[in-house]
């Protein structure tokens, strides 16, 4: 089925790269801070149970000032083009939160059919949409019908328990998404093994083959910016996703290494993440701020120390206190 409406991933360049949505960690907070070096051409939220927002809302259990799953899709303008991820298996509930995502302003829907938590799973979403093509079919129309217009876009692996993309990705391209993005990975193989790019020139040609207006973009161990180029031109991928690199460098986007950022930025980037943190995320526990700790205190003299103190702290004055006091 080809796509003939068109959307903001027709005007991207190619190729082009992306922020891709991670729990916990590409949340509003650090997404506001990246946005504020050099943002993505694309931005992924991270992923919301459409089940949830359904539940929530239409009950009347939380308002959106208090709701925390309406807050984990909070975004800035900054942030555009940007997607809210979803995952679920109910129809009616995936048609609903995709209703409401683009009531609230979002340039796109992606739905999660990768993601291999059990919890999630169980749910009969994430990965287990591998093992039923058929609800996920189902799934993908709902969601397109609660678009609305709006793109709708699916992020899966290669397969459940083996490489089977083969006769999983057919089912998938069968639908009017506009973009399919892959974790070049199989459910088992999470992430104990090497993304196996090897195969990427091949899964191009597979998609292009059946729909070459899908925007087609790969996920798994990209490093950095410039082996996300390297990888782009070898796979003929038309973008690429970058995940883990993204810890402890806001400035990815921009060609930056580590390398080349100060201590000094750093610091005041982690002094900006805790403050967007607590204003944004107040639900949320601030522990959470922990990984980001690790990932922005190292790599000069003194970090080790310094890392461990702020690693006690419980609050923001705490944390600002620590930074102040180095």
């Amino acid at each position: 089925m080809a796509n003939n409406r068109k959307s903001f991933w027709d005007e991207l360049p190619t190729p082009f790269f992306v922020l891709a949505p991670m729990a916990d960690v590409t949340d509003p907070a650090f997404r506001r801070l990246i946005a504020e070096t050099k943002r993505p051409d694309v931005t992924w939220t991270e992923f919301v149970s459409a089940d949830g927002l359904y539940h929530t809302r239409t009950k009347g259990v939380m308002t959106d000032e208090t709701n925390p799953l309406v807050r984990d899709l909070a975004y800035v303008e900054g942030e555009r083009p940007i997607l809210a991820q979803l995952f679920g298996s109910n129809v009616e509930t995936m048609e609903y939160a995709c209703a409401y995502a683009k009531e609230v302003g979002f340039d796109g829907i992606d739905i999660n059919m990768g993601c291999p938590d059990k919890s999630i799973e169980k749910q009969g979403a994430g990965a287990a949409h591998i093992k039923d093509p058929a609800r996920a079919k189902e799934v993908i129309k709902s969601a397109l019908r609660g678009a609305g217009g709006i793109p709708v876009s699916v992020k899966t692996r290669l397969g459940f328990n083996t490489m089977e993309w083969k006769e999983w990705l057919p089912y998938l391209l069968e639908e009017d998404i506009s973009a399919l993005t892959l974790h070049l990975r199989t459910r088992k193989e999470m992430s104990k093994v090497p993304a196996h790019w090897e195969l990427a020139p091949e899964i191009s040609a597979f998609v292009k083959e059946r729909r070459p207006d899908v925007k087609l973009l790969g996920n798994g161990d990209v490093l950095d910016l410039n082996d996300a180029k390297e990888k782009a031109q070898a796979s003929g991928f038309d973008g690429i996703m970058l995940g883990r690199a993204i810890f402890g460098n806001p400035w990815l986007f921009s060609g930056r290494t580590l390398d080349e950022v100060s201590q000094e930025e750093k610091l005041n980037a982690l002094a900006s993440l805790a403050r967007y943190f607590n204003e944004l995320r107040p639900q949320k526990h601030f522990a959470i701020l922990k990984k980001h700790i690790k990932a922005f205190v190292q790599g000069f003299d003194g970090a080790g120390e310094l890392r461990a103190r702020l690693m006690e702290t419980a609050t923001l004055e705490e944390l600002l206190t620590v930074l102040e006091s180095r």
